[in-house]
């Protein structure tokens, strides 16, 4: 059985507690994701997601120059890098998130997400399932 550190990208973008919600958004469209890392030295101290940018950012009017430190969220659900395939894809459908940072000793070594997951064929059953409980919603029917 594969572990996170199997699957998980290591090579992700991160912001410093310098930056700034410009340079988060400007971060974002140059690696063509809505969830970084936010470091302060290598120790993962919160992520940023798009959605943090709009809902804490953009609609409680913070500036682009507003520190990132002031709309990332800042309760991270890590996981290791030596726990299943299985349990990354059972602890993603528990807490309803697609990505999950992945932290040694509070050392960030990577991020793990549902893509990672389901592009290797024999966990695509275990991602399927996890994206399905993430994706269910009391508004559909």
């Amino acid at each position: 059985m594969a572990n996170v550190k199997d699957v998980m990208t290591t090579s992700c973008a991160t912001l410093t507690v310098l930056d700034n919600v410009f340079e988060a958004a400007v971060l974002m469209k140059q690696y063509d994701t809505g969830f970084i890392p936010v470091v302060d030295g290598e120790r993962l101290i919160g992520v940023v997601t798009d959605r943090d940018l709009v809902v804490r950012g953009i609609a409680e009017k913070h500036p682009g120059s507003e520190q990132i430190t002031h709309v990332m969220t800042h309760d991270v659900i890590t996981i290791d890098p030596d726990l299943s395939v299985d349990e990354a894809a059972q602890l993603m459908a528990e807490k309803q998130v697609r990505r999950l940072p992945v932290a040694k000793n509070g050392k960030l070594i990577g991020i793990v997400s549902l893509g990672d997951l389901a592009v290797r064929s024999p966990f695509v059953n275990e991602a399927g399932d996890a994206l399905s409980e993430i994706s269910e919603s009391p508004y559909t029917h």
